[in-house]
């Protein structure tokens, strides 16, 4: 397979200067790019901020850890405006330090003028780094996608890309859209977020990417205006390690109670995968849903139901079971109920049955986020933040787990 050499930062000396006063005003320590710092005992770092390197906003992190430790972490660059549609590259930072200081800025899928993003990368058995990403044209809006105005050229496409060097180099995208997307779906997005490789016995190594997707109203239906109830949620799953693709467990029922959405998935102890979705204005209590998968990722176990101890706005969020004994599964996600504030994690001790806050990481606006496990003891959150508004910056904290593990 060919490979594409990504392309290097731009204004790296600018960047230094933004990303220190991002920092100060987000009262995080200054760990910018070639910033000493010693042993990883910085607190946060500040890779993404919006006005530099070209770019007018970045936003929808995913973080992922390659086998050496090298942490990569993915956004999307946008060029013009933050607008969802337009211009927008799908970029990466590499850190070699846990994420206190970040290397030059690499684009990794670019379509010219149209849209790249929705990271959901996964690191294989074999050490490889698979990404997952969509498509679509620069004009054509996720409400026109919805309502069936594009051509499948136009509209939601699905590439896949590895790197073998630790995310140095990545192949050129290759599109599995014929694999990943049913013929009556319109909207797509893959993530976003990290993806899982399951290691439970039953099916080792599999890579599990939650998608979601929507569905068209009926012909003759008087839902004009009220797409959302067509959304719906699905997994992705490949046992031969990103090579084919196919599509595994479905909730797309559009009855308005659970609008299944972006979701993130966690293998838990006993084998089981926990999804947990953003619920899209459906009728349902509270703002997120949640449900299993017992065969990784072909079927779930019940539909998606509400999940009200997951207090919160409609976002994005993201799960990740802690390794060791008895460890928990977190959360991450803003935690004010009416706006995208207060970045917030979360910790569940029965396996996603019920959630209570562990620790909030800052009461300033907030918005997508996504979650790693550093070591045995740490934790990294990578969220969009910023000190007037949700998309100023992504920023990285770096958590001790003793600081979310209950006593005792």
């Amino acid at each position: 397979m060919s490979v594409m050499t990504v392309r290097s930062p731009r204004s790296m000396i600018a960047l230094a200067g933004v990303t220190l006063a991002a920092s100060l005003a987000l009262g995080a320590p200054p760990a910018t790019a070639g910033a000493p710092v010693g042993g990883h005992r910085c607190d946060a770092s500040v890779p993404f901020v919006s006005g530099a390197e070209g770019y007018t906003g970045f936003r929808i992190p995913a973080v992922v850890t390659a086998r050496s430790g090298i942490l990569l972490a993915f956004a999307e660059g946008r060029h013009g405006s933050l607008s969802d549609a337009g211009n927008i590259d799908l970029v990466l930072k590499r850190s070699s330090d846990g994420g206190c200081t970040w290397g030059p800025l690499q684009v990794v899928h670019d379509r010219g003028p149209d849209t790249a993003g929705n990271p959901a990368p996964v690191l294989t058995a074999g050490g490889r780094l698979v990404l997952l990403s969509t498509v679509n044209a620069a004009a054509a809006s996720e409400a026109a996608i919805m309502r069936g105005e594009v051509t499948a050229e136009q509209s939601r496409r699905v590439f896949v890309q590895h790197s073998d060097d630790e995310g140095v180099t990545w192949s050129a995208p290759r599109e599995i859209t014929g694999q990943a997307k049913a013929q009556n779906w319109r909207w797509y997005a893959t993530g976003p977020g990290h993806a899982v490789r399951l290691v439970g016995a039953a099916h080792r190594h599999r890579l599990v990417v939650p998608a979601n997707h929507s569905i068209a109203p009926p012909a003759g239906s008087a839902d004009l205006g009220t797409e959302a109830k067509y959304y719906g949620g699905h997994l992705l799953y490949s046992d031969d390690g990103g090579e084919s693709w196919q599509i595994g467990a479905v909730d797309d029922n559009p009855n308005g109670y659970v609008n299944v959405n972006e979701s993130t998935a966690a293998e838990l102890p006993d084998g089981r995968l926990y999804l947990n979705t953003r619920e899209h204005n459906g009728s349902a209590p509270g703002n997120r849903a949640d449900t299993y998968s017992a065969d990784g990722g072909e079927t779930l176990v019940l539909p998606y139901r509400p999940q009200a101890t997951l207090v919160g706005p409609v976002v994005q969020g993201s799960v990740l079971q802690l390794t060791g004994p008895k460890a928990p599964l977190l959360f991450s996600g803003p935690a004010d109920p009416a706006s995208r504030a207060a970045m917030t994690l979360r910790i569940s001790t029965d396996q996603g049955a019920t959630w209570r806050p562990a620790l909030a990481l800052s009461g300033l606006p907030a918005g997508y986020s996504d979650l790693v496990q550093l070591d045995s003891r740490t934790v990294g959150v990578l969220y969009e933040t910023g000190s007037f508004g949700p998309y100023e910056t992504i920023t990285f904290r770096r958590v001790p787990t003793g600081e979310l593990i209950p006593r005792g």
